[in-house]
């Protein structure tokens, strides 16, 4: 069975920072696209980031680029979100996805099939 698991989230102060993480099991880790989604109240799912399982290439949607790093961790079949310079808009639930093999739309949550419980992260003003 796979499972995704993340943890790190909680409330933060605008301009604040904080570091999500998915541990997964089940799947074959390093052959797996693995990314970042989130989901805040009355909208729809959003990707956040993505990185590759080969070259390890990262993708990010425009309204996190510059604030945001996902980087991966094959040894330990780990996944991180750092996020930095915190903004109120930023507030939802966040979910890690993975997929085994290659996807053409990293940032598509439709390229996934294997998702997280999720973990709120909320920015206040």
């Amino acid at each position: 069975e796979v499972q995704l698991v993340e943890s790190g989230g909680g409330t933060v102060q605008s301009g604040g920072s904080l570091t999500l993480s998915c541990t997964a099991s089940g799947l074959t880790f390093d052959d797996s696209e693995v990314g970042w989604y989130r989901q805040a109240a009355g909208t729809e799912r959003e990707g956040v980031a993505a990185v590759r399982r080969g070259d390890r290439s990262a993708y990010y949607t425009d309204s996190v680029k510059g604030r945001f790093t996902i980087s991966r961790d094959n040894a330990k079949n780990l996944v991180y979100l750092q996020m930095d310079s915190l903004k109120p808009e930023d507030t939802a639930v966040y979910y890690c996805a993975a997929r085994s093999g290659w996807v053409s739309a990293p940032l598509s949550q439709y390229s996934y099939n294997y998702w997280g419980q999720g973990t709120q992260v909320t920015v206040s003003s």
